[in-house]
């Protein structure tokens, strides 16, 4: 009996521990948001979330109102679903609620990479320097470059100019758009290397098409791969694609590109000088393919479907496109220079500009995660406070909170070119106008660093297939394809399926 005593304390603290770690016997507190754990011990409701999230946190919402926690896989996360407090969590100091803790995690889980918490400062930073401004202007040189030569480098006779080509639509402006910003970023094969110029752009073809193949295989993993739920198989060919691209992507082999953006080198300088490995230098040449190339490519598809759909809209940026180039006196005829887009000619295309918000407003939703850094108070547009704890996590969902909201954009489901004309920025809610009205790049100091590049390769594919090509879907009534909602959170989205269209050069 005097054996038995302790050996019941010992089994009964490891069941409170271990009712504890699943979350168990976590209860709401007073001024705590409405707690909802789910129905399965730690795993609570990640299997409704992973399903549909659009659809779980509407769920949610209606159950609990504008704010509430809810269990994870583990971890507890409060989603503020009220648009007029996304300032709450935006402007709020990292001490209390960082991106950078959270980010850290989910980039080594994703791609192998390991890096200190200051790695965005020195993101911002390189991004600022090289992907606005000025430096914008040399990226968006690059990428009209390589954008031209991908699309154009078939041109042969009259005969096959005019014949039409066929592929779907979402493959194509993925494909193009991709390794046009793949080599735009990581340089072109050398001359001297591939024995003449012409057999080092063929290089750069070839090369950049089988990396595109192989990256659409990492791709479709992804959002498992991030949950953490990839079966055996499946995760072995996660780590077969890693290491692939950590070797195509190399430092080493780099250095023997020519025409590397100073954005890419600036990001290996600063983590060499401080004290990076060149192997994990590797690795993070991979995060910034994924994180620059990840998303355009999907968007670039949106954009031109919802135009092939909406006969107004492609008639009013054709001629937007149009008139930009009789100002600059360019021409598009057989034998002509090929086009000379610039960054300040991109300035001067408004109707553009709001298709692609308005593309990114139906398409892009990510979710904005900050973790908890102390016990601290929320504090909500109508003066409502919570306590949310150390260890939490807090996340906006604007997809639904605000992007798909009727009373913020009416008609939210319709594509409306014009909606966002003029840059427009008074839209309102309830009568009160509304700050945050539309995030795809997120917002705060954790804006996508790279937005203003990402919406000229957007632009400039638009451009130059409206200038270059003729196109049409090959059933002009077929519907637009529904989001694969499996992708929810990890910014654009993508369709179900693909749309299939022909193409030809206009000339």
């Amino acid at each position: 009996m005097p054996l038995l005593l302790p050996v019941l304390l010992a089994l009964l603290i490891s069941i409170l521990s271990g009712l504890y770690f699943l979350g168990a016997l976590r209860k709401r507190r007073p001024g705590e948001p409405p707690l909802d754990k789910g129905p399965i011990p730690w795993l609570g409701h990640v299997l409704d979330f992973r399903r549909d999230t659009a659809k779980f946190l509407q769920k949610m919402q209606e159950k609990h109102g504008s704010i509430f926690t809810v269990q994870l896989a583990g971890h507890y996360f409060t989603f503020l679903m009220d648009p007029f407090s996304f300032g709450t969590v935006v402007k709020e100091a990292r001490a209390k609620l960082d991106f950078n803790k959270f980010a850290v995690q989910l980039i080594e889980k994703v791609f192998g990479y390991h890096t200190t918490e200051n790695y965005r400062k020195f993101l911002q930073t390189s991004s600022n320097k090289h992907l606005m401004g000025d430096g914008l202007v040399v990226m968006t040189q690059a990428m009209m470059e390589n954008l031209q030569r991908l699309m154009l480098h078939s041109i042969g006779s009259r005969k096959e100019q005019k014949a039409w080509s066929q592929d779907g639509l979402f493959n194509y402006s993925y494909n193009i758009v991709f390794r046009a910003g793949y080599l735009a970023l990581y340089g072109n094969e050398t001359a001297k290397e591939a024995g003449s110029l012409e057999k080092a752009k063929e290089q750069d073809r070839i090369q950049s098409e089988e990396l595109f193949q192989e990256f659409r295989k990492y791709d479709r993993l992804f959002p498992r791969l991030a949950y953490g739920v990839l079966p055996p198989k499946e995760k072995m060919e996660a780590e077969r694609l890693k290491r692939l691209f950590w070797n195509r992507l190399s430092v080493q082999k780099g250095a023997n590109k020519d025409n590397i953006s100073s954005w890419v080198l600036d990001q290996q300088r600063v983590r060499a000088d401080n004290g990076m490995k060149e192997s994990m230098l590797d690795r993070y040449m991979f995060v910034l393919l994924w994180a620059s190339q990840g998303n355009t490519g999907p968007s670039a598809f949106w954009l031109l479907l919802f135009l092939m759909k909406h006969s107004e809209a492609m008639k009013a940026v054709q001629g937007e496109v149009d008139q930009l180039l009789r100002e600059t006196g360019q021409m598009v005829t057989s034998g002509a220079p090929l086009l000379n887009l610039t960054r300040d000619m991109l300035l001067k295309t408004p109707i553009l500009d709001s298709a692609v918000e308005e593309t990114l407003r139906l398409t892009a939703a990510p979710v904005l995660t900050r973790a908890v850094m102390q016990d601290m108070k929320l504090r909500m547009a109508d003066e409502r406070e919570y306590s949310i704890r150390e260890g939490d996590r807090v996340a906006l969902f604007p997809y639904t909170a605000v992007q798909m909201d009727p009373d913020v954009h009416p008609d939210p489901d319709k594509f409306k070119y014009d909606r966002f004309l003029t840059k427009k920025t008074d839209f309102y809610k309830d009568g009160k106008k509304l700050k945050y009205y539309n995030m795809p790049w997120g917002a705060g100091v954790t804006m996508c660093p790279g937005r203003f590049f990402a919406t000229n390769e957007l632009k400039q594919f638009v451009f130059l297939m409206l200038t270059y090509f003729e196109f049409e879907l090959e059933n002009p009534d077929e519907e637009i394809p529904s989001i694969d909602v499996t992708r929810w959170g990890f910014g654009s989205m993508q369709p179900v399926r693909d749309v299939q269209f022909k193409y030809r050069l206009r000339f």
